[in-house]
């Protein structure tokens, strides 16, 4: 199965100008834990998780004024709509993360798949 059938086509994205307080008033409110972060053409540039975020909230810092851009994640692991749903799990277990972005040829966000979709998945295909 390809993962353009499972994956969240609804993503929330935040923009790479946003604070950090923005991010996470973002996640908050959509109950999400991390988001792509995108240019003004929805252009893939990082991903930023609500960790990351808590982690900076331990120190001192312009929590308020501070842009996810120097913040963000920018090696981020991705995958197309065309990529096995097994191969994604494999990717995401591999690297340790909680979410892959789903990209076109020019970067452009198309979805995401979340370890949720992934279970969801696998649970239908054993009932």
């Amino acid at each position: 199965m390809e993962v353009v059938n499972i994956m969240s086509s609804n993503v929330i994205n935040i923009n790479y100008m946003d604070t950090i307080k923005t991010a996470l008033s973002i996640m908050t409110s959509n109950k999400i834990n991390g988001a792509p972060v995108v240019d003004e053409h929805n252009k893939l540039l990082g991903i930023i998780v609500k960790a990351d975020i808590y982690r900076f909230l331990r120190d001192e810092g312009h929590y308020d004024t501070y842009p996810v851009e120097n913040m963000m994640n920018r090696k981020v692991v991705t995958c197309s709509e065309n990529d096995d749903v097994l191969e994604v799990a494999k990717k995401i277990r591999r690297n340790d993360v909680i979410a892959l972005p789903v990209i076109d040829d020019n970067l452009k966000v198309k979805g995401i798949v979340s370890i949720e979709d992934l279970l969801d998945y696998f649970i239908k295909i054993r009932e």
